[in-house]
């Protein structure tokens, strides 16, 4: 069982690590506009932020190298990706974005490392770690939700990350069942609400999907795929995904 454990984390992992590259798509869109257009940095500063605190998690929790690899790249990406999006944003958004990174991904997990350090020692620091790590997996994994308002009201998948929820519904689910193997709660609840919000996503896409008009179809198929919406991103996130 165990080895069958590691087998089915390490694809998880591969997945993970996919859904952390979704948004390449986008990202490519907004360097050769030099325009982030409708798009938000909020889901990458919440993935950024979740990767993050798995990545210190996978660090303090001995053999969960898996979890801290996997994240480390996830927040490699977050990095590449806000420093894209501050460069090309309105000074309106840029001003926004960072007072988020400001909050959320420098001053949050400063006072959590610091206060598990000194408040809680062992498992005790561990476990709430884990805790404030699946809350703010909940987060990443919810971030498309005005995307997906934005969907239903306008009957468009323009901004609806395709991708992102595509492997976010691969991601949950992968890591819902390690996590049933492993009979860890800190990793269920928050991938198994990612698989039910892919889900969704991936259900509002076949809805609202139009067809390609004539005129775009000289485009790769790849972009047009992603073109036009917005990140989020597990797993592992971006995670995504405690990955």
């Amino acid at each position: 069982m165990a080895t069958f454990s590691f087998y089915i984390g390490v694809i998880g992992s591969l997945i993970s690590v996919l859904t952390f590259l979704a948004p390449v798509y986008t990202f490519s869109r907004i360097v050769r506009n030099r325009s982030t257009e409708e798009f938000t940095s909020l889901p990458y500063v919440c993935t950024f932020l979740s990767s993050f605190l798995w990545t210190y998690y996978g660090i303090i929790k001995p053999g969960a190298y898996i979890v801290s690899t996997v994240n480390g790249f996830g927040v490699l990406a977050e990095i590449i990706y806000l420093s894209l999006f501050l460069t090309y944003t309105t000074a309106n958004m840029r001003a926004n974005t960072v007072i988020w990174i400001g909050t959320l991904d420098v001053g949050f997990p400063l006072v959590a490392i610091l206060v598990t350090s000194l408040a809680l020692k062992g498992d005790a620091r561990i476990n709430a770690i884990g805790f404030l790590s699946a809350g703010l997996n909940i987060i990443m994994y919810a971030s498309p939700l005005a995307a997906m308002k934005t969907v239903v009201t306008t009957k468009s998948v323009e901004y609806m990350p395709f991708w992102l929820s595509f492997f976010f519904f691969l991601s949950g689910g992968i890591w819902l069942f390690y996590a049933w193997l492993q009979q860890d709660y800190f990793l269920g609840v928050p991938n198994g609400m990612g698989f039910l919000l892919g889900t969704v996503q991936l259900l509002l896409y076949l809805i609202y999907k139009k067809p390609a008009k004539k005129e775009e179809k000289n485009l790769s198929s790849g972009l047009r795929v992603e073109e036009g919406r917005q990140h989020e991103p597990l797993i592992s996130s971006a995670s995504t995904t405690y990955n």
